[in-house]
């Protein structure tokens, strides 16, 4: 047989392929998936940040930090400060003595000719 004489048609599976059931297919698969994701949306989006209100404790805590010649050298005193008088409150401890993680903050920073002091205030939370 020479190839002059081969078929000229190739054979990909036994059975013949249908494109309108495999484009229906893809379609009822991403409308699914799209909307299972607006549905998840939907769902969560109602929900508060904290789910849990008890994580935060009852009354903000107010720490001073020490005059320093930089501004970010008072706010980094103020922060160790802070977290330190967290720490030692016997309710609250290690774990609601982040910064980052505290609400209501309020940082107040005064410059005069000796450097700058902040006082620093916020309601420790835990995560």
């Amino acid at each position: 047989m020479d190839l002059a004489s081969a078929p000229q048609t190739v054979l990909l599976s036994r059975a013949p392929i249908d494109l309108r059931t495999v484009l229906r297919d893809m379609i009822s698969k991403r409308i699914a998936t799209g909307s299972l994701f607006l549905l998840a949306v939907l769902l969560f989006s109602g929900l508060p940040t904290r789910v849990f209100a008890d994580t935060c404790a009852p009354s903000p805590v107010t720490a001073r930090g020490e005059e320093s010649r930089f501004v970010w050298l008072a706010k980094t005193k103020t922060r160790a400060n802070w977290r330190a008088k967290v720490r030692a409150i016997s309710d609250l401890g290690p774990d609601y003595a982040n910064w980052a993680r505290a609400e209501n903050t309020e940082e107040r920073c005064l410059t005069g000719p000796k450097g700058t002091v902040c006082i620093f205030t916020g309601t420790p939370c835990r995560p």
